[in-house]
């Protein structure tokens, strides 16, 4: 009898456990993020990087960097130029863009000839980077939490991508994580054709300033 009861208190309160002890409700999708757009279009600076996996069809392979709001970056870039990969290290300062590839120093283009192929700059700019890509999302649904960001499946418009990401022709089914606490972006990931590519933020608001590079 008392193993009876015994087993009898385990399951009950097992059964407790499970259902009044699981994590909190997810948030509902869109209004997520809403609150993640709105939270992006007030970053003054941010650490950003690009990565992919496989052979997407684009021509940023890797990029690594800093933003400010401001419009100001630096960093370096790894594009596909004819089947070749070639690495070019710029700092874009106002309207002049001083970049430098393996070999050579530095030279000078404008920032309107620099958009032609990529512009990093818009990516904080409220209404062309991250913060209309997060509010063109269509049918998002929070998935659950991860390392404290929520996780996000959602579909992106193709002409949002290819403002972060350039090459993009069609709409992508991709997923984000949202930090819990400011929800801000932490990570994207945007399966293409041939491959996957990853797009992650770090160091928001942390003091930056972009100057010409010696000699450049």
């Amino acid at each position: 009898m008392l193993r009876r009861l015994l087993v009898v208190a385990v399951l009950a309160l097992a059964s407790a456990c499970s259902s009044g002890g699981g994590g909190a409700e997810l948030p509902p999708g869109p209004d997520l993020m809403k609150k993640a757009a709105e939270a992006m279009k007030t970053v003054k600076s941010a650490g950003f990087s690009i990565a992919t996996e496989g052979k997407p069809q684009v021509p940023v392979k890797k990029a690594d960097g800093r933003l400010t709001a401001a419009g100001d970056a630096e960093g370096t870039l790894t594009l596909d130029v004819l089947g070749t990969l070639q690495e070019v290290s710029f700092a874009l300062v106002g309207e002049t863009v001083h970049f430098k590839g393996p070999t050579g120093g530095f030279q000078k283009m404008t920032r309107e000839q620099l958009a032609q192929f990529y512009d990093p700059s818009v990516i904080l700019e409220p209404t062309k980077g991250i913060a209309r890509l997060l509010t063109a999302a269509t049918d998002p649904k929070v998935e659950a939490v991860e390392s404290g960001s929520y996780r996000v499946a959602t579909t992106f418009p193709a002409e949002a991508v290819a403002t972060i990401v350039p090459g993009v022709t069609q709409g992508v089914a991709g997923k984000v994580w949202l930090d819990q606490a400011s929800s801000r972006l932490t990570k994207a990931s945007l399966p293409l054709q041939g491959g996957t590519v990853t797009v992650s933020f770090s160091d928001y608001d942390a003091p930056v300033t972009i100057t010409p590079p010696a000699g450049g």
